[in-house]
């Protein structure tokens, strides 16, 4: 009775070990950080900030992303399980039927049949003496690591591409409405053209030329219509609104471009990344399979013991004599395996140095996005000055056409013209202004998601 009570002790000492197994981690919700709203209050525009709540309540690719990650830390958390001792109980109802060709010595065993109850706990565990569980369980840890660098990845991604897309929406309209302009202009033009001609003061050629000019001004806000139904079809995909339902977006001239734009940073600014992250990540991943394929081919050692009851009756399966025990340590060591073993290795070896090359070039393209990223922005500013230099030289002489025509110097066609470059002039400050503005946009996420002003305060 006493080596029953002792094996039911150990078996529960060993059930209740935490077999080098550390209990996983409550993961931490970082959906907010990833948003990074405070960075795009920055751009003082209340309408954004509410769609970029909108897309972390409702955009269907972060949910998806959201689960990937659940369904890692699940991965995970089985790992764990399976560097525990395992516990069953497998109970069992059995007829026997025996011939008489049973045989003790001399003596010679009738047939006979009777039944058999069996109610064991059995309990197995793995002794992991060379670690090789718990390499396991750090590789799929730190797999689950780069599933969440992966969800972060996508979190920028998508709201850099929302915003935007968000200004190209914003550009489009008001290109819209300078185009619509442009061609009341040029239909007047076209109107006082064929006046000209029927007073005998033009050629038709002119007529001509200036219809063909009403055409392509005509079929360029076709197009741009086009492009403002096209932009807010897929501003509404990512809100998940549904078709038609419109997207809400600030006045052009509401849109202020962000003022001292950082445009220099340290070198490990990259570090913040998520595609520089997950890549660290997988190498210390691919290491610790390294040391898994290493470490299986030493020999394996499996604790097993059961513990319960079995009888021939069932009143007296409760009995004394009815208890059974068993325990003991099984080594295991493959003795040949056709060289699996050896290539698996060999495998994950290959796959380390792979893995180390896709970080040296996640380094380099990162470097590369970043130098992009910031020459587009200082071009960008650059433009946009020289266009506001160049919208003001054309209203100086939209205004002095104004006064010629005031004193007789000059027709109402000649203030016409000018009236149409002087919207052509507005067109490239628009487009130019949200180039900046998505230019900035575009160092955001080349920095990995991070507030660029804060980047340049810590340094």
């Amino acid at each position: 009775m006493k080596r029953l009570i002792t094996l039911t002790l150990v078996l529960c000492v060993l059930t209740m070990m935490p077999a080098a197994a550390k209990k996983a981690k409550e993961p931490v919700d970082n959906k907010k950080q990833y948003i990074n709203l405070e960075w795009w209050e920055r751009y003082n525009d209340p309408v954004l900030n509410g769609h970029v709540q909108t897309l972390y309540q409702k955009n269907h690719d972060l949910k998806i992303a959201a689960l990937k990650v659940q369904e890692g830390e699940k991965l995970v958390r089985i790992s764990l399980a399976n560097e525990l001792p395992q516990l069953s109980l497998d109970g069992s109802l059995a007829r026997n039927f025996k011939s008489s060709n049973l045989q003790f010595g001399n003596m010679m065993i009738p047939s006979f049949k009777q039944s058999e109850l069996q109610l064991p706990l059995t309990m197995s565990y793995e002794i992991d003496i060379w670690g090789m569980n718990r390499f396991r369980t750090k590789s799929i840890e730190k797999q689950l690591e780069m599933i969440k660098q992966d969800e972060r990845a996508t979190y920028i991604a998508l709201t850099s591409a929302f915003a935007a897309e968000y200004f190209n929406l914003i550009r489009v309209d008001e290109l819209v409405n300078l185009q619509e302009k442009i061609v009341a202009i040029q239909e007047n033009i076209v109107d006082k053209t064929k006046t000209k001609f029927e007073n005998g003061l033009c050629s038709q050629n002119e007529v001509l030329n200036e219809q063909k000019a009403l055409t392509y001004f005509r079929e360029e806000l076709n197009n741009l219509k086009n492009q403002q139904s096209v932009i807010e079809h897929q501003l509404e995909v990512y809100l998940a609104a549904e078709p038609g339902a419109g997207v809400e977006r600030t006045n052009f001239a509401a849109v202020k471009p962000l003022e001292n734009l950082p445009t220099h940073f340290d070198s490990d600014v990259i570090s913040h990344r998520p595609d520089f992250l997950r890549a660290e990540n997988n190498i210390k991943r691919i290491g610790y399979d390294v040391k898994v394929a290493r470490r299986d081919f030493l020999p394996k050692f499996v604790l097993y013991g059961q513990l319960g009851l079995n009888a021939y009756q069932f009143d007296r399966l409760f009995s004394s004599p009815a208890h059974m025990a068993s325990a003991g340590i099984l080594p295991q060591l493959d003795l040949f395996s056709g060289g699996r073993k050896m290539a698996i290795l060999k495998l994950k070896k290959f796959e380390y140095d792979e893995a180390v090359q896709t970080y040296q070039k996640t380094i380099l393209t990162s470097f590369q996005e970043l130098n992009d990223a910031l020459v587009s922005a200082e071009t960008a500013k650059k433009n946009y000055d020289d266009i506001e230099k160049r919208c003001e030289f054309e209203k100086n002489l939209l205004s002095l056409l104004e006064q010629k025509r005031e004193i007789g110097a000059a027709a109402d066609l000649d203030v016409l013209y000018g009236q149409e470059r002087d919207l052509l002039i507005q067109k490239e400050d628009v487009i130019s202004k949200i180039n900046l503005v998505i230019s900035s946009i575009n160092v955001y996420k080349a920095v990995g998601g991070e507030d660029l002003y804060k980047i340049v305060e810590h340094v």
